[in-house]
C-alpha cells in the first residue's frame, strides 16, 4: 500500500476541493496516483448524482455581478437541495467563482458556461465533484447577461434574488441601485409598454373583457373597460411606468428624468428562487 502523506492529501484536496478523508481514501485506492484519485472522486460525484437525479434542487445561491467597466453584467444561479448547503461558505464561493468565469469568458448560454474550464477542469466536472463531496444534488440552473453603457447589479440579502439593470448613460451608482432594487421588489414584465409582446397585450384585453362580462357589464362597454384595465396593467407591470418604491408620488421614469432628462433603462434581468 502506498504511503500517503499529509502533504499528498492536501495537494489532492486543493486539486478537487474534496474533504480530507475522501482525498485520503481516494489516494489509498489509487496507490498514490493523483490523476486516478481525482477520477475516483469524480466518479463518486457521478454515482451520487445518479442516485439523486430525481431530487428537487430548489434552494441555492443567486448572484449578480458586473465587469470592471460596468458595461456587462451576469446572473448565475447555483441550486442545491437544502438551504443548509445553500448558505455554506464553500457553496457560495463556488457560485461566485462560476460567475467570475462567466464575466471573464462571456459564454453565449448556460450550456457553453458549463463547458468552460475553471482551474483546468470543466465547470460541469466541478459540479460533479461537489455533488460527491456534499452528498446532495446541485446544479447551475440559470445564467443570463445584459450589456449597456452602465449595468448595475443588486443582490437581495440571503442570495435568493438578484437583478441587473442597464442604463443608457453613466449615472450615479445609487441611482442605478435604486432601479435595480425596484426591479427586485416590483418584478416588472418589461421596461415600457412598447416592449410587451402583442400576445401578452391581447391576453390581458381578453382577461379584462371576461372579468367585466362576469361582473354583468353591458357587452358594448367591454372593450372600453378592458382598455382601462390594460392601462392599469401597464402602470403596474412596466418598469418606467411603475410608482417609484422610494417615493410613490412619482414614477420610475420621472425619478430618472430628475437625475438626467435623457437617462432611461435599456433593459433588466431578474431571477428569484421560487418566483
Amino acid at each position: 500500500m502506498a504511503n500517503i502523506s499529509a502533504s499528498d492529501v492536501k495537494k489532492l484536496r486543493e486539486m478537487t476541493g474534496a474533504g480530507m478523508m475522501d482525498c485520503k481514501k481516494a489516494l489509498a485506492e489509487s496507490g498514490g496516483d493523483f490523476e486516478q484519485a481525482a477520477e475516483i472522486i469524480r466518479k463518486k460525484g457521478m454515482a451520487v448524482a445518479s442516485k439523486r437525479a430525481d431530487r428537487e434542487a430548489t434552494e441555492g445561491a443567486v448572484l449578480a455581478r458586473v465587469t470592471g467597466d460596468d458595461t456587462r453584467g451576469a446572473i448565475v444561479v447555483l441550486n442545491s437541495e437544502t438551504d443548509f448547503v445553500a448558505k455554506n461558505e464553500g457553496f457560495v464561493k463556488l457560485a461566485s467563482s462560476i460567475l467570475d468565469l462567466a464575466l471573464e469568458k462571456n459564454p453565449a448560454d448556460l450550456n457553453e458556461l458549463k463547458e468552460l474550464e475553471m482551474d483546468g477542469t470543466k465547470v460541469s466536472e466541478h459540479i460533479l465533484q461537489q455533488i460527491g463531496i456534499i452528498g446532495e444534488k446541485i446544479d447551475i440552473s440559470f445564467y443570463g447577461k445584459i450589456e449597456a453603457v452602465q449595468v448595475v447589479p443588486y443582490i437581495h440579502p440571503g442570495n435568493k434574488l438578484a437583478t441587473l439593470v442597464g442604463l443608457n448613460k453613466k449615472a450615479d451608482l445609487q441611482v442605478g441601485k435604486d432601479i435595480a432594487m425596484q426591479v427586485a421588489a416590483m418584478n416588472p414584465v418589461s421596461v415600457d409598454k412598447d416592449d410587451i409582446p402583442q400576445a401578452v397585450i391581447d391576453k390581458e384585453i381578453e382577461i379584462g373583457k371576461e372579468q367585466a362580462r362576469m361582473e354583468g357589464k353591458p357587452e358594448e362597454l367591454l372593450e372600453r373597460i378592458a382598455m382601462g384595465k390594460l392601462n392599469k396593467f401597464y402602470k403596474e407591470s412596466t418598469l418606467l411606468n411603475q410608482d417609484f418604491t422610494r417615493d410613490n408620488k412619482k414614477t420610475v421614469k420621472q425619478y430618472l428624468q430628475e437625475q438626467d432628462k435623457e437617462l432611461t433603462v435599456t433593459g433588466f434581468l431578474r431571477y428569484g428562487l421560487g418566483s
